[in-house]
């Protein structure tokens, strides 16, 4: 094999966030940069010599090159084998399967999940450890020291692969298997629900509309959902994978998927709506005029997964992200099982799943998933619903509508102010920490603080210990708010608002959700200054 050892200069900016590394397209695409990072990452797991990985990607511009690059800055390090989807697409969730029914030593995803796609929009590249899930905060670490003071790449100088035909190649000595994105996905979703009870739903004259946004879950849904269950051929739209997602924004919420909503609020209706995201880890559920919140979404689906037989023997728990509302607490009080509250990001699930502690976990930002990977799974989410909904044979607005009688209703939302200009941003944040001590019994519009702090994670498996993770503030009267940054926009900062007000005897309020929360926004407006820090009074995405 032919291979140069090039020389490189460290790249500052390449700190691996919650979701691994995001940048502009073309900021990857200038020279080294994406050389730098994946030669970092063997570095920092001690080598690729003789390990295997799984690779692929979403499909958005420079997937296809990007894995070449990867193919061959691995073949150089001595890897023995390269596991690739076909034309390069491979599902964050059905990676993260490959990763584990193969025991490699890892893998490589390349995606900015929800973010736009396009040469002029954002790329990302995240790797995914031995059991499937995110890289924990002490690989990460490691990867960004090793991008601070590396000083060269070795790449092989080898033709390119063909991704386009099925089968085994070898490229340099390594061996390289482009495979189905679709299929070993699907004996997993087999195993897990009663695909005859969907099916003759379906058959009953069930309808359905799948939005795959251009994103990776096109083939998935296709195959599943019309060619296997038997939905109507047309059931997914927006089905063909694209590389910059048709121009649309793969983000699955009633703003970017507002076709969707407006078909399911329409007279012209089907029966159950559902969308999932750029790399098929996120869904959004929607009834017949009846959107689902993630939160409950989640709650619904820990009260009623023992319809399935994957679950059928019960769940050992259940994990949400601090921001998601506490539906699901209640529904865990009710079913006698562990609740974990943990900070944003799919890789703190991971620990309390390998430990048998939980098994579905779920995020307020559309993401929701069990331990049969350890990722976050769209699909995975949509196909229990269909489950459940065969199962009950109930609409879902009934559905929701008997939960909530049982459970009380958490109504719920997230505010985002985008683009924020850094320093802003940290200036209001830091002025309600300064603050948090002496909240308690301040009334802001009418609303008292009866608690307020910032969220700190002590692992309960391994012990490691989170900190700065969000600021939380309880309002007398079942309200909560929740203040953090996002990390996972291109561009400033994003402050995302998540507001919370539980109500337990349903029959004590009709009125919308916003309307019910308003006294909240309000509240929180006043007491982070919100027009002073940042010169608005209204959020750019309400979800």
């Amino acid at each position: 094999m032919t291979f140069e050892m090039v020389k490189t200069s460290p790249i500052t900016g390449q700190k691996p966030g919650t979701s691994g590394l995001r940048k502009k397209t073309r900021v990857f695409m200038a020279p080294h940069y994406l050389e730098n990072f994946i030669q970092a990452i063997f570095n920092s797991i001690g080598g690729a010599k003789g390990k295997s990985f799984v690779v692929g990607g979403d499909g958005r511009f420079f997937n296809r090159q990007a894995i070449q690059t990867i193919l061959k800055i691995a073949a150089a390090n001595g890897a023995a084998r390269i596991i690739v989807g076909w034309n390069g697409l491979l599902s964050t969730p059905a990676a993260s399967h490959l990763i584990r029914i193969n025991g490699t030593d890892g893998g490589i995803i390349l995606s900015a999940s929800h973010n736009p796609g396009g040469i002029d929009e954002d790329f990302g590249v995240k790797f995914n450890v031995p059991n499937g899930g995110p890289a924990p905060e002490s690989v990460t670490s490691a990867m960004l020291a090793e991008t601070l003071t590396l000083s060269s790449y070795r790449i092989a100088r080898l033709p390119d692969t063909d991704l386009d035909v099925l089968g085994e190649t070898e490229l340099g000595g390594m061996q390289v298997s482009v495979v189905d994105p679709v299929e070993d996905y699907l004996a997993l979703m087999r195993t897990l629900f009663d695909f005859d009870a969907i099916r003759t739903m379906f058959a009953g004259g069930f309808s359905m509309c799948f939005d795959a946004m251009h994103a990776v879950t096109g083939p998935y849904a296709k195959k599943i959902l019309e060619d296997v269950l038997g939905a109507p051929k047309g059931t997914v739209i927006n089905s063909v994978p694209l590389e910059d997602f048709g121009g649309g924004h793969p983000d699955p919420n009633p703003i970017w998927a507002s076709t969707l909503i407006d078909l399911m609020m329409s007279d012209n209706a089907p029966d159950f709506g559902a969308a999932s995201d750029g790399d098929g880890d996120r869904n959004m559920i929607v009834g017949r005029g009846q959107y689902v919140t993630p939160s409950d979404s989640l709650a619904v689906l820990v009260a009623n997964a023992q319809l399935a037989p994957g679950y059928a023997a019960g769940i050992a728990g259940v994990a949400r992200s601090m921001p998601t509302s506490a539906a699901s607490d209640k529904v865990a009080e009710k079913l006698g099982i562990e609740c974990f509250e943990t900070p944003t990001g799919w890789k703190f699930f991971g620990n309390l799943m390998d430990a048998g502690r939980v098994t579905i976990c779920g995020e307020e930002s559309a993401g929701t998933g069990s331990d049969h990977v350890r990722e976050k799974d769209g699909l995975w989410a949509v196909l229990l619903w269909l489950n459940i909904l065969a199962v009950r044979k109930q609409p879902v607005a009934r559905l929701l509508a008997d939960h909530w009688a049982e459970y009380g209703r958490n109504y719920y939302s997230r505010h985002d102010y985008e683009a924020v200009p850094t320093d802003a941003a940290n200036d209001l944040m830091g002025n309600v920490i300064g603050q948090l001590a002496t909240l308690r019994g301040k009334t802001f519009a009418g609303q008292t603080v009866s608690r307020a702090d910032e969220f700190c994670y002590r692992d309960p498996i391994d012990g490691s210990v989170s900190d700065h993770q969000g600021l939380r503030i309880w309002f007398e009267g079942g309200g909560r708010a929740v203040l953090r940054l996002s990390g996972t926009g291109t561009e400033g900062a994003t402050i995302r608002v998540y507001l919370e007000q539980y109500q337990p005897d349903m029959s004590a309020i009709s009125q919308p959700a916003q309307q019910v929360l308003l006294p909240l926004q309000q509240a929180v407006a006043d007491l982070v200054r919100m027009q002073h820090f940042l010169g608005r009074t209204k959020p750019d995405v309400v979800t």
